[in-house]
């Protein structure tokens, strides 16, 4: 099977979990408590290599999926949806997928609260103040209110790429460097 494929494969069962937990979350008025649980999950996940590599290993059984997130969830004081959430995606073998059930989940929220939401890479993690003047500048550039998802990935060295649907602004040290090294290489 070709790995496109199998990424478009996890994208859809991405969807599907977060457009589950969003309805519910949405009938039970808990959309904000839900958020806040997954962005904290989130953030525990870009901070831990090995929760990265519980979450993405096929080696675990599901039993020990699903007692390692009860733990988790427990530990982090999870409201019950997400802990119940995490445990159906554990039960079910999905753990892999739960970065793009995340990101899901943001995008189905920011559209129903009636904004767009950008997806942003920093070599370091931003301040609030930094995440607002991100926020009001891409405002000023849509025309509407944007929820930003940022990612610490250190490998672009500094600057940010910044994704709002089909656009993307790559500001990254990584891609200057990479064009300079391209125009010195056919100068020379």
């Amino acid at each position: 099977m070709p790995v496109a494929d199998t990424s478009q494969h996890v994208s859809g069962v991405a969807e599907r979990y977060a457009s589950s937990l969003f309805e519910l979350a949405l009938e039970e008025s808990a959309v904000p408590a839900v958020t806040a649980d997954l962005d904290r999950f989130q953030a525990m996940f870009d901070e831990s290599e090995d929760l990265k590599r519980f979450v993405l290993s096929p080696v675990f059984s599901a039993e020990e999926q699903v007692r390692a997130i009860e733990a988790l969830a427990a530990k982090a004081g999870f409201g019950a949806y997400v802990t119940n959430f995490l445990k159906l995606v554990a039960s079910n073998r999905r753990l892999f997928a739960l970065p793009g059930m995340i990101k899901a989940f943001r995008i189905i929220a920011a559209k129903h609260r009636g904004e767009i939401s950008a997806e942003v890479t920093s070599a370091h993690a931003l301040t609030p103040a930094q995440e607002d003047e991100l926020k009001a500048a891409l405002k000023g550039v849509t025309g509407k209110d944007v929820a930003i998802s940022v990612t610490v990935d250190p490998s672009i060295l500094g600057g940010l790429i910044v994704k709002v649907g089909s656009r993307q602004i790559d500001t990254s040290l990584r891609t200057k460097l990479s064009t300079l090294k391209l125009a010195l290489k056919e100068v020379g």
